[in-house]
């Protein structure tokens, strides 16, 4: 299986690379606008079961040619940020449709991935898939809620929030996009109807802390501009209210940004994103605390007594291996393909395509710990844990 990846050599392609690189039947091209970075990277990796290949490809450019000269089954766009590509956003996947190759993003931003459903005929005339926002949000968060979801009668409200170590090492097109988006309007689902938040101007306080293991600090989250804000509204439209946030430390920085979303806020500067290179400078240079990081999911609703219930997950990864799991979503995907379970063809968000189960089997081999907490019930114990 060709497999292309878009971005391969920067912060989520090299990931996914790494993830995939011992299975012996893929075949991964590295690509991007650098032809000798590409090659710099694959060198890098020295030898591989998969067989790496750089290659030259600009999103930007003629992509039917590029396309077929390279041959790919499968398309996956690493690159961003998608909240700047501005007119033909989708060119990359009209492009795949068309030739009739299946296309994965990392896409982050809420209207992009939303927006591509509108290639859900194409995409099943064509006989691909073609999923947009494959990250830990939303596809990790859905997993979760449904989870979470499944004693009650009614969800109310859905809330999340990933804490990445402050050693995770952060790409400059994720920061490109907080730049963009910071301080700007965005639809999302308050508590009684839908209305129009500022990303880094709304807060809120959060441990976690999975069962059975030492939980993180109480870490101060900040709403954020990611699918969930959308598709969890539209996979569960009883909910009063969806809210998903970052909590990056150390927290003088998260509150310096904060700052600046104000301004964004209150018009005293337009946008963020001159900021840009500044803020992806200190982001990965004033960097201190604990080499951990972590995520949570929290579900309230009612049991079929009308009783109101509160259900959460926390996950918690040690060292390196948390900045892996916002790629474990294609790993998987690619997986499932290889084995003969690949997704239903079709344009959509991947909210409904992978299981917890499905990351259960990714994280059994790393430092990646998760578990639930639950009301509890007579004569059981307070927690549920799953150990990973």
């Amino acid at each position: 299986m060709r497999v292309l990846i878009v971005g391969g050599y920067g912060t989520f392609g090299g990931r996914i690379v790494e993830l995939l690189e011992s299975e012996k039947a893929l075949s991964l091209i590295v690509a991007g606008r650098s032809l000798t970075s590409a090659k710099q990277y694959c060198a890098g990796r020295g030898k591989t079961a998969a067989l790496l290949m750089a290659a030259q490809f600009d999103r930007d450019g003629d992509l039917a040619s590029q396309l077929a000269f390279l041959g790919p089954d499968l398309v996956v766009d690493a690159s961003g940020p998608f909240q700047a590509y501005g007119d033909g956003a989708y060119r990359l996947v009209e492009a795949c449709v068309a030739a009739r190759i299946h296309y994965l993003d990392l896409a982050d931003g809420s209207a992009f991935v939303d927006g591509v459903a509108a290639y859900d005929e194409r995409a099943r005339d064509s006989g691909i898939y073609a999923l947009s926002g494959v990250s830990s949000f939303p596809v990790l968060t859905a997993a979760v809620v449904r989870k979470l979801a499944a004693p009650l009668a009614r969800v109310d409200e859905i809330s999340g929030g990933i804490a990445p170590s402050p050693f995770a090492g952060v790409g400059e097109n994720v920061v490109r996009a907080i730049a963009s988006y910071a301080g700007q309007p965005v639809a999302y689902l308050g508590r009684t109807a839908k209305v129009i938040g500022r990303p880094f101007t709304q807060q809120r306080r959060y441990t976690i802390a999975p069962p059975g293991r030492l939980p993180l600090r109480n870490t101060m989250f900040s709403l954020v501009d990611v699918p969930d804000l959308r598709v969890l509204s539209q996979l569960w439209p009883q909910a009063k209210r969806v809210w998903m946030g970052a909590g990056p430390v150390p927290e003088i920085l998260h509150r310096a940004l904060i700052f600046c979303a104000w301004l964004v806020n209150l018009g005293i500067v337009r946008t963020l994103s001159p900021l840009a290179p500044l803020m992806h400078w200190a982001t990965n240079k004033l960097r201190w605390g604990e080499h951990r990081g972590g995520m949570f999911v929290e579900v309230k609703g009612a049991g079929a007594d009308g009783v109101t219930q509160k259900h959460s997950w926390h996950l918690l990864a040690e060292g390196s291996d948390g900045p892996l799991i916002p790629s474990m979503a294609v790993q998987a995907i690619v997986l499932k393909h290889l084995a003969g379970a690949p997704p239903r063809v079709g344009a959509r968000a991947c909210v409904d395509d992978l299981e917890l189960e499905d990351y259960e089997r990714l994280f059994a081999s790393r430092t990646i710990y998760g578990g639930f907490r639950r009301p509890p019930r007579t004569g059981a114990l307070l927690y549920g844990a799953h150990p990973w």
